[in-house]
This record gives C-alpha cells, sequence and structure tokens, in this order.
C-alpha cells in the first residue's frame, strides 16, 4: 500500500494532467493534438526528459553531434505530447483511423487468419503511435486487445486504460490476472498486442540498435504455444503531424522463442534507424550501469556491435 504522502503526491499529479487534458478537449482535434506536442516540446528541459532523450541517443550513436541529438529529442518530445492527446482522443482516433489503410505483407496474411479464426499476436513498440495501429485494424473488424504496463499512479491508471480499450479490444495488466486474460483471448482465436522494447529486468539480453537489451521472450512463447501469427505492427506519422500510415509487417517464421523475439527487435530497429524522431528515447530502454551489475558478461553469447542495422523494412 502506497504511503499516504505518496498517494497524495499521485492524486495531484493526476488532477493536474485530468485539467490539461480537460483545456486540450475544449478544442478542435487539428488543433488540440499540434498543441500538445507543443506543451511537452517546450517542458523538455524542466521536465528532465529531453536530456534523458539525448542521453540515449548517445549511447545509442556516439558520435552524434549535440545538435542534431538536441533535434531529434525535441522532436521526440513533440510526437509523445501528440500521442497522449490522441489516445485520450478515442473518437477522433477512430473517425480518423477510416483513413489509414494498413498496408505491408502481411494485410492478407492477417485477412486470412482472422478469417480462419486463428490467433494473431500483433507487436509493435513505442514508436509513431502504437494504439493508432490499434484503432486502424479495429476499425475494420478486428478486436485487437492490449497488454500493457500498470502505471505507478493508480489515479492516472484508470483513465489510461479507459482510453486503451476506447479503441476497442480489452486491456489486460502485465499482472498474473491480466496476463491469464490475454492468453485466453489468443487461446480462443482472436487478437491481441504487445509492446516489447521496455527494459525487462527478467528477460533475455537481445541485441536492439547495436546494444544488449535485456527483452522478455514472452511474444515468442505465446505464438508458439497457442499456434498465432506473430506480425510486427506499427503506425509512423505523417508530415501532417495527425495521420499515420500503418504497416503491417510480414509475420515472423515460427522457430524459437529468442530467434522470433530477436527477429521482432530487428524489425523495431528498422523503423528507429529510418525515422529516430519517432521513437520513444525517453524510456530507459537499456540501462547498462543496471546490466552490469546483475549481468555477468557470460551470460549469453550476443556481442556487443557498433554498426546500426540496415533498415530493410519489408512494408
Amino acid at each position: 500500500m502506497p504511503k499516504p504522502r505518496r498517494l497524495w503526491l499521485d492524486w495531484s499529479v493526476d488532477r493536474a494532467a485530468r485539467g490539461l487534458l480537460w483545456l486540450a478537449f475544449r478544442l478542435p482535434y487539428e488543433t488540440r493534438v499540434p498543441m500538445m506536442g507543443g506543451i511537452f516540446r517546450s517542458l523538455g528541459g524542466v521536465s528532465g526528459y529531453r536530456a534523458r532523450a539525448e542521453d540515449q541517443l548517445a549511447y545509442i550513436h556516439p558520435d552524434m553531434p549535440a545538435p542534431e541529438r538536441r533535434r531529434i529529442a525535441r522532436a521526440v518530445l513533440d510526437n509523445f505530447g501528440r500521442v497522449l492527446i490522441e489516445n485520450y482522443s478515442t473518437a477522433d482516433q477512430l473517425d480518423r483511423a477510416q483513413r489509414w489503410q494498413p498496408q505491408g505483407p502481411g494485410w492478407d496474411a492477417c485477412e486470412a487468419a482472422r478469417q480462419a479464426g486463428r490467433p494473431i499476436l500483433f507487436v509493435s513498440g513505442h514508436f509513431g503511435n502504437y494504439q493508432a495501429a490499434r484503432a486502424a485494424m479495429n476499425v475494420r473488424g478486428y478486436e485487437m486487445g492490449g497488454l500493457y504496463r500498470l502505471m505507478n499512479n493508480p489515479y492516472a491508471n484508470a483513465h489510461y486504460v479507459a482510453s486503451v480499450e476506447g479503441v476497442g479490444g480489452k486491456a489486460f495488466a502485465r499482472d498474473r490476472r491480466g496476463l491469464a486474460g490475454f492468453v485466453k483471448v489468443l487461446r480462443d482465436g482472436g487478437q491481441g498486442a504487445m509492446l516489447i522494447d521496455q527494459y525487462f529486468a527478467g528477460g533475455t539480453r537481445l541485441d536492439f540498435l547495436g546494444k544488449r537489451a535485456p527483452t522478455a521472450l514472452s511474444a515468442g512463447e505465446m505464438a508458439l504455444k497457442y499456434d498465432a501469427l506473430l506480425v510486427p505492427i506499427y503506425a509512423e506519422r505523417q508530415q501532417n503531424g495527425v495521420d499515420f500510415d500503418v504497416a503491417v509487417e510480414a509475420p515472423i517464421p515460427h522457430s524459437d522463442p529468442r530467434t522470433m523475439t530477436q527477429a521482432l527487435n530487428d524489425s523495431l530497429s528498422a523503423r528507429v534507424s529510418a525515422r529516430p524522431d519517432q521513437w520513444f528515447w525517453v524510456h530507459r530502454r537499456w540501462k547498462p550501469a543496471r546490466q552490469a551489475k546483475y549481468f555477468a558478461p557470460e551470460d549469453d553469447d550476443l556481442p556487443e556491435v557498433d554498426s546500426q542495422p540496415v533498415d530493410d523494412r519489408t512494408a
């Protein structure tokens, strides 16, 4: 049970966030989305998120000039703010999703699997707007629920879950009960979605953007156990700032969980390499100091590499 002082702080933060959302909703969608992007971009220095994004960029791209890291970090914060208000604007998001026709080599495979009642596990990352991809699929007959990580702030978590479910499908927490519900959807031939690009302490160290990153193998494990199609999916922000190109990549071939999860990491790495401004560099994906503390070098055989992945996207 959180301490009373912590609960009071969480409540205060949530009230402030709700107030900002209330003000934003007084504006038309095409105005509120760039406005929230501008707010988050301007507050980046105060919040510390801009510095965090620049640190992550420097870790992966040590030779990148500081002005370029600053430019990308500011664009990341702009996208972060846009994603926040877009995902709370569920009615507007679903309306606009009607024009976001998913494309790519995985689209026909997904349609065939859905018609046949075969489960589909969609996997993405914090790139562009991950919920926009769910919206685009769900307005076309899918019921893609989402697996999410519980927020530290219990007051904010309630309306966050409502925003996830607002575009269709059910939200499942990453706890025992939530995972059981998520698995049931797959077992019954449904569709689910999950993100794989946050630090996972109990994960396997796989390559992501040329560095070791502890990663959960659960996507590959579930796909194999329930014979689910494992499909990378992304919603990349268009030039107008409010619409998306939804790319459904070719399904990952079934082999073993580690190989399949590495393929998912490689898919996301290619996207991030091509559009670094669209990925959430504010996340501490690698935590090298923590890895050095908890992982011995012999824990896995992944070599450190300095080169960046080739942009070999199939969509």
